[in-house]
């Protein structure tokens, strides 16, 4: 089992050295570039009226906007966490958020549609990049364990403010400035974030081996026809050639991506990782939250606008008290995770989650009240909002400082690929239902059941951890 050097505890409100930057500003510069690509996503999923009236974007176009994004985030995790190790994190998170902010220019420009995909796909690049790197970069920042637990806390509430406030934002700037505005939003917070990490943030030696080549091909190639797959099978048929022909190749590569790692002197993933117990736990929990999380947002929206009649504003008015609560998670986390435990935090909020959308599956009927449905959505993502920063400290102790780069990738793509397989399972069962009130209640029981089964997984995984 992999265990972290003793640290001497050190309060979060121990004055700075002379010299030494600010705990606060550290840790708001790590959190700069989730909260930009929080935010370009959220926004962009109310922008895409504008969008395809602007540019004459088919229904298949639009989606590849908004999904192109996702694609090459989960394809390019892996490869950008050892990026990290193998280069320096800092150096990866600099280069990420520049890459990042240069599509976002370029998204503010396009003349076309074929020119904005591009840049959606050079956008997933740069968050492939930095999002691992910014992990690694605050367990070095923070190594004392009281001390990152609180930090964790207060990182993810800023993330999930910006994600609970995005589609707001993203209202306001498309409806008075024009979707462009919705890309060159990004570029002072991008410009900051680089500035700052200069000057505030600590680099990280490089110290990886060589990169494993073959290993990361295979491992692309896999990730990226399975989120093909998933992205096109809603659209063009599950039993479309393409679609077929993508989830073979991806069975294929990850089986040639499991020989590689079996026999292979630089395998991708570390082998001791995947010995601890905490580490496995970690990514199963990762793949399910996320598969329950943003598959039953999905489903939450389309159910106000076509079972309750709501207009795309009220219905995004409406689902504020499923967003805007995470944050209080966060701060109950920060609060109290290291006096519980992350397995206690993490097995009692997914099991908190899971109830809830067991009881809308039970309630869930034509006649129920709105602020019903409002105060279950609140208490259950109130459990939400403390799983992800749990998740995320368990796998943090797990993999250690020497791989902090490669496990926060690995649980970045579980999580990734989590909410595409969510998206799609959940649509699929919208479709098979036909939809509606029923439609909605097998959905929440399908999050209801991946929910239990992670709150299993992570009181199983992490027996031997407090």
């Amino acid at each position: 089992m992999i265990t972290e050097k003793y640290v001497p505890q050190v309060s979060v409100r121990e004055a700075p050295s002379p010299g030494r930057p600010r705990p606060g500003l550290q840790l708001l510069v790590l959190a700069l570039g989730f909260v930009m690509a929080s935010l370009d996503t959220g926004i962009m999923n109310v922008a895409g009226n504008d969008l395809r009236a602007r540019l004459g974007l088919t229904m298949s176009g639009l989606t590849w906007v908004v999904d192109g994004y996702v694609l090459a985030f989960a394809a390019l995790l892996l490869l950008a966490g050892s990026l990290a190790k193998r280069f320096g994190a800092r150096r990866i998170y600099l280069v990420g958020l520049a890459v990042f902010t240069a599509a976002s220019l370029l998204g503010a420009v396009a003349p076309d549609g074929a020119v904005l995909v591009a840049a959606r796909f050079v956008q997933g690049a740069g968050a492939a990049l930095f999002m691992p790197s910014s992990l690694s970069l605050l367990m070095h920042a923070f190594p004392e364990p009281a001390r990152r637990t609180k930090v964790l806390g207060i990182w993810s509430a800023i993330v999930s403010t910006s994600v609970g406030l995005a589609p707001a934002i993203g209202g306001v700037l498309v409806g008075t400035l024009g979707w462009r505005s919705i890309f060159l939003v990004n570029l002072p917070i991008g410009l900051a974030g680089l500035l700052l990490a200069r000057r505030v943030i600590a680099a990280v030696p490089a110290r990886g081996p060589a990169l494993g080549g073959v290993g990361h091909v295979l491992g692309l190639l896999a990730l990226g026809a399975l989120s093909y797959g998933l992205i096109e099978g809603p659209g063009t048929g599950w039993s479309a050639p393409f679609v077929l022909g993508a989830f073979a190749v991806a069975a294929v590569a990850l089986a040639g991506f499991l020989v590689r790692e079996r026999t292979a002197r630089t395998p991708v993933l570390p082998a001791p990782l995947f010995a601890d117990p905490g580490f496995a736990a970690a990514n199963v929990v990762g793949f399910l939250f996320n598969f329950a999380f943003y598959g039953a947002l999905f489903v939450l929206g389309l159910f106000l606008q076509t079972a309750r009649g709501a207009s795309p504003v009220t219905a995004g008015l409406q689902m504020l008290p499923a967003v805007l609560v995470i944050p209080l998670g966060n701060v109950l986390y920060a609060r109290f995770g290291l006096r519980t435990g992350n397995r206690a935090a993490l097995t009692a909020s997914l099991a908190l989650s899971a109830a809830g959308y067991a009881l809308l599956f039970l309630t869930l009927a034509p006649g129920l009240p709105y602020w019903v449905l409002a105060v279950v959505l609140a208490v259950t993502n109130t459990g939400s909002g403390v799983s992800s920063p749990a998740m995320t400290g368990v796998l943090m102790a797990a993999a250690g400082r020497e791989h902090a780069d490669i496990g926060s990738a690995t649980l970045n793509a579980n999580r990734q690929i989590g909410s595409l397989v969510g998206i799609a399972g959940m649509g699929a069962v919208l479709t098979g239902t036909g939809g509606g009130h029923r439609g909605a209640a097998c959905a929440f029981a399908l999050a209801a059941g991946a929910l239990a089964v992670a709150a299993v997984a992570g009181r199983v995984g992490l027996r031997t951890r407090k």
